[in-house]
């Protein structure tokens, strides 16, 4: 009786909740159950939203950023970025594995940072996809995660503002005032 109780009460809650604080929250996407085939190929980086500044700096001395994503192995992907650093090209690799025991893909190396996949759709962009990067605090003692921050990215190069301004604008909502649109006026690298 006593649970029953708790259990309404803990959803009228939820309810009021929603009413006061109307943010719409990303859905996630579970990289152990989606089709990974839909995701691999070419990905542009269209914007990074967090509640720290300090998460998304390193998008700052970049001019634009693009990615490939390719199946390797077994449950493993590999991920090439292709970064405009003023007149420099810069190339780096990154390997993730998906085990069938997480949501979240496994970064090689840092098997302690969370890559989670969103959908887009909290970006009014079906065909975008978002990745979120989360490392847990560095110390017992500290309260808030060393890293958590959002990137959304695109099949597209050229930014649609429309897609960024929800985007930018659903993170403000929860509290990620923190962003970062990449000014894309020199040539893509290869």
């Amino acid at each position: 009786m006593l649970l029953d109780v708790l259990s309404y009460v803990l959803a009228l809650c939820s309810s009021l909740y929603q009413v006061i604080v109307p943010c719409s929250l990303p859905e996630q996407m579970f990289v152990k159950t989606i089709n990974q085939e839909q995701y691999l190929g070419t990905w542009y980086f269209q914007a990074a939203v967090s509640h720290r500044e300090a998460d998304i700096q390193k998008f700052r001395q970049l001019d634009n950023l693009w990615f490939t994503l390719e199946k390797t192995a077994n449950d493993t992907l590999l991920l090439t970025g292709h970064m405009r650093l003023e007149d420099d090209c810069v190339k780096q690799s990154w390997t993730y594995h998906i085990r069938p025991d997480r949501d979240d893909m496994v970064l090689e190396g840092r098997t302690f940072r969370w890559s989670l996949l969103w959908s887009g759709k909290w970006a009014n962009c079906p065909g975008c996809i978002i990745l979120q990067e989360l490392e847990p605090p560095l110390s017992p003692s500290d309260s808030v995660d060393s890293l958590n921050r959002y990137m959304l990215y695109d099949r597209q190069s050229d930014v649609n503002t429309d897609v960024v301004s929800a985007f930018v604008s659903n993170a403000a909502c929860n509290n990620m005032s923190a962003s970062v649109t990449l000014p894309q006026k020199k040539e893509f690298c290869t």
